[in-house]
């Protein structure tokens, strides 16, 4: 498109470590913000991943554009809280913090992951998965399922009303996988599994069931 003729005014914006932005806007893994080389702060606010730098990121780009000192975005950003549903955390019982997410396609699901294994560091991440959008019920993207959840210390996934084979297709994730078409074996499956220190990542487009507030009661329990 770009290639074509691109008639507007143009910010371009990337990761440092990715050669290609040119004389843009970039961001470090430490939140150093750099245009055409210069250092114009240091990014600081709660949000997880490289994603959501990158989202940031564009938000300062288009507010400079729009005459928004950098420094005056970074004071705002700082005090973002986020929004339902990225990496919300539901609650936490006997040192098990149950979040939920939104994602539910492969990128999104291996991007949240990533996002999350860089907040908590070495603490183990239980990710939870209910594959519920039309593509994949479909199954249409479940060859990139088993690579998305690669950095999983466990996986479990509920199967119900599904067309393909779930299990199959995930096997490649070994002895992390758990399968289960009935929510409340699931429920118990992973609260059996659940240690101190532990991050159960919940992710679906849905209701799941109400599956976060019952998977806080049983470990309570």
């Amino acid at each position: 498109m770009l290639a074509r003729g691109c008639w507007s005014e143009v910010e371009r914006f990337g990761l440092a470590e990715v050669p290609g932005t040119g004389p843009g806007w970039t961001i470090a893994v430490d939140g150093s913000i750099l245009l055409g080389g210069a250092a114009q702060g240091t990014l600081a606010f709660g949000q997880a991943g490289r994603h959501n730098q990158l989202n940031a990121l564009a938000a300062i780009a288009a507010a400079a554009h729009a005459g928004v000192p950098v420094a005056e975005s970074l004071a705002a950003l700082a005090g973002f809280r986020g929004v339902k549903r990225r990496l919300e955390a539901r609650g936490t019982v006997k040192g098990i913090t149950v979040y939920d997410d939104f994602a539910h396609h492969p990128t999104a699901i291996a991007t949240t992951i990533d996002g999350l294994k860089r907040k908590v560091g070495k603490a183990r991440i239980l990710a939870v998965l209910e594959p519920r959008s039309n593509t994949m019920k479909l199954g249409a993207m479940k060859d990139a399922l088993p690579g998305s959840l690669a950095l999983a210390d466990r996986v479990f996934c509920y199967s119900a009303n599904l067309g393909w084979d779930v299990a199959g297709a995930l096997a490649p994730l070994g002895a992390r996988l758990c399968v289960r078409d009935d929510l409340g074996a699931l429920v118990a499956d992973i609260v059996a599994a659940a240690q101190p220190g532990d991050q159960v990542l919940v992710m679906s487009n849905g209701g799941f069931g109400g599956i976060h507030d019952k998977l806080l009661a049983a470990l309570a329990a």
